[in-house]
């Protein structure tokens, strides 16, 4: 196998924005121009997916950016073509860089004859060729057993800590984390832990799927400022329904952060019209026009992550070093001002 200089990325439609992003920050941390591999992916009338490589990738150590968002089926397979591109290539080593990792809420049977789509998903991209993936705060832990090669899952939790000590500075004190339901605590009480804050819960009671019976605060919300954390937010009901429980209980003023912003159906409307003063989003997907207009989203990067990420999947170095917000405050440098 020829020496590897330098990583290679190449992008889909997906979220080519965060490629490019990535693309740059990794130029800036190397002292050298790491530009993305010149690639065509298109469609043909019907439909079909078609990838052409238009650089020698023989030998090289591949990058593949692409979170299967909406339209997921069409990026998931865009993102299996391009793997089957490079291998057929000769490419030394393909990886799946997967922000947003699609299918991950079909990671177990919740009742008679379904399926376990994630790990059907799991399979297909192993079978493509792609031999690491590195994705972000996979909506289940435990579908990284469900590979059989490694995957690396970045947690958005360092990230977020250092934006809310930056937009909260002098007021952490008053800052209460909330765990949106009972499965996402140890998602809450990690970020908790990072900034010092105490943890409350709403904990939620369903009559029937997709309809919300009642919502109780446990712990002490009343004159703090109350941050929600979850790791997706879809349309967006449960979470503008526990801002709307959490202020009636007495709340100074409640934000969320959330790592995946779906916002499907009438996501945006709900959030703009709720008791949310702001919601925080990474850019793990693509934004769309509506919520870069949207007045109380924010988006925070995660290409800083992803490209010392990727820098250290290619040299062979810990990836588990940037669980640790003192690792990320140098990354970061610039982006939030720690003085």
């Amino acid at each position: 196998m020829p020496n590897v200089t330098e990583p290679k990325l190449i992008s889909g439609n997906a979220n080519p924005t965060l490629a490019k992003a990535v693309a740059r920050r990794m130029s800036m941390q190397r002292g050298i121009n790491i530009g993305l591999v010149d690639a065509r992916v298109e469609r043909f009338n019907d439909g079909e997916i078609f990838v052409e490589v238009f650089e020698n990738v023989r030998g090289e150590d591949m990058f593949i950016i692409q979170p299967t968002s909406n339209p997921a089926n069409d990026n998931l397979m865009e993102l299996l073509i391009m793997a089957d591109a490079l291998r057929r290539s000769s490419a030394a080593r393909i990886t799946a860089i997967i922000p947003y990792f699609g299918y991950a809420r079909q990671d177990r049977r919740t009742k008679a004859r379904t399926p376990i789509t994630a790990k059907l998903v799991a399979n297909m991209l192993v079978g493509a060729g792609i031999e690491r993936v590195l994705t972000m705060d996979l909506h289940a832990a435990q579908i990284q057993g469900f590979f059989d090669i490694p995957v690396d899952n970045l947690y958005a939790s360092p990230v977020f800590a250092l934006d809310v000590e930056h937009q909260f500075k002098g007021q952490l004190k008053d800052v209460t984390i909330i765990s949106p339901d009972v499965g996402g605590v140890a998602r809450a009480r990690d970020l908790a832990k990072r900034i010092g804050s105490p943890l409350a819960i709403v904990d939620k009671r369903r009559e029937k799927a997709g309809e919300i019976a009642e919502m109780k605060v446990i712990g002490d919300v009343k004159g703090k400022t109350c941050i929600i954390i979850d790791d997706i937010v879809d349309t967006a009901g449960t979470l503008c329904k526990a801002a709307e429980v959490i202020m009636q209980n007495g709340a100074k003023e409640v934000h969320s952060y959330i790592t995946h912003g779906v916002l499907s159906g009438p996501a945006i409307e709900r959030i703009t019209n709720s008791a949310m003063k702001s919601l925080v989003i990474t850019d793990t997907i693509e934004p769309t026009q509506a919520v870069l207009d949207a007045g109380n989203i924010r988006i925070v990067p995660t290409a800083p992550v992803f490209a010392q990420a990727i820098l250290n999947v290619w040299n062979g170095t810990s990836v588990s070093s940037l669980f640790e917000t003192e690792t990320l405050g140098p990354i970061y440098e610039g982006t939030y001002n720690r003085s």
